[in-house]
């Protein structure tokens, strides 16, 4: 298969934790992948473009979308994976969390899925897959996190609405909303204490919402869905 015919994917926060995570896998299945993060270093295979950038800057999108429309022809699928998180008391978030926030979780994915809905359009198939999660739906006092609810409970409702919008033309868009998931960039400690957040009674690891990622990419007869990978959080209220 030329690099022409492989179908292709763009991961956002494609450097380490579930993005990582995503991008060895869609390669594993054949795909070419696209990975950007601010931190990304040159991945030393033809199939796998790294693009170095804050997604929160349109001249990343710039740099994403020509960088795989030029090495691979098209883009079938986008993971909008790269996020932050800031837990604070509401009071003492600051204009530079608000504005951090704001920028990668809500304009890098707006500014993003624009121009990549656009090319897919172009070809009448895609499929855009966003990561939220399920403070957004339950709040925790344990856990303040009113800038991701904002955020983060944008991007779900923006997932129903651009769902139904391109159901007609193609074009699919779904959403994974991950309970506290195990990844290198936090301390093993501390997720004994966040265990307790699940019924079942441990945290996440990256394969589980991977292995998500990809059943709704082979599911083609679902779309607008939110598939809460939570350890049962989202059940268990």
């Amino acid at each position: 298969m030329s690099e022409q015919e492989h179908k292709v994917v763009i991961v956002t926060g494609g450097s380490q934790g579930i993005g990582a995570g995503v991008v060895a896998e869609y390669r594993r299945r054949g795909w070419a992948v696209v990975a950007a993060s601010r931190t990304v270093k040159p991945a030393g295979d033809p199939a796998v473009l790294t693009v170095e950038g804050d997604v929160s800057d349109p001249a990343t999108t710039d740099r994403i979308i020509s960088g795989a429309l030029e090495s691979f022809g098209r883009i079938d699928t986008l993971i909008n994976n790269a996020g932050v998180f800031i837990s604070k008391p509401f009071t003492d978030y600051t204009a530079d969390d608000y504005a951090l926030a704001v920028g990668v979780n809500l304009t890098g994915f707006f500014v993003l899925t624009q121009r990549v809905i656009s090319e897919m359009l172009k070809r009448g198939s895609g499929h855009v897959v966003n990561i939220t999660t399920t403070l957004a739906d339950y709040a925790n006092s344990s856990t303040p996190s009113v800038l991701t609810s904002l955020t983060k409970g944008g991007l779900a409702s923006a997932t129903k609405s651009l769902a139904i919008e391109y159901a007609s033309r193609g074009i699919r868009v779904n959403a994974v909303s991950p309970g506290i998931i195990q990844t290198p960039e936090h301390s093993p400690e501390m997720y004994g204490a966040l265990a307790g957040l699940h019924p079942l009674g441990r945290v996440g690891q990256v394969s589980d919402i991977v292995d998500g990622i990809l059943f709704l990419e082979s599911s083609p007869f679902i779309t607008g869905e939110i598939l809460h990978i939570d350890g049962g959080q989202i059940a268990g209220h």
